[in-house]
């Protein structure tokens, strides 16, 4: 077990050295879409690159009827593991809608030993993703 100082330092760390391995500038950072948001999201069990829509309930509903409208170009061209859920609760019960593609095997962020696998798995869906808002934000924007 680690301590909360430890378990700190650790994903304080793998974040750097994701940084570091792959260093560019992610459009999640600032969609320019309000409540629409990429994020990357690695734990004790699982790790995952997600589209979520947290804004008030009007508009994820128009970003979400926008993103269903695509969503065979995104599984057929872009990521073909891609999970859609409309209604996803956060571990503090916010619910959101989520567009997200889970890495399939265990890892852990205090298990420096899956760091590159999850690195690797980040970059590549991560890209894949932001290709696909790249070719149509104008379709989910309008």
């Amino acid at each position: 077990m680690f301590s909360k100082e430890e378990s700190r330092q650790l994903r304080q760390e793998f974040w750097t050295s994701f940084g570091k391995s792959f260093p560019r500038k992610w459009t999640l950072y600032d969609t320019k879409l309000k409540g629409l948001s990429f994020k990357f999201h690695f734990d004790n069990k699982s790790a995952l690159v997600a589209l979520d829509l947290e804004d008030d309930l009007e508009n994820r509903i128009k970003y979400w009827e926008k993103l269903q409208a695509l969503k065979s170009i995104l599984l057929d061209d872009f990521l073909p593991d891609a999970i859609f859920n409309e209604a996803y609760f956060l571990d503090n019960e916010k619910e959101i809608s989520r567009i997200y593609v889970p890495l399939e095997q265990k890892v852990s962020i205090h298990n420096k030993n899956t760091w590159r696998d999850v690195m690797e798995f980040f970059n590549k869906n991560m890209s894949l993703f932001e290709a696909f808002f790249e070719d149509y934000k104008d379709v989910i924007e309008g």
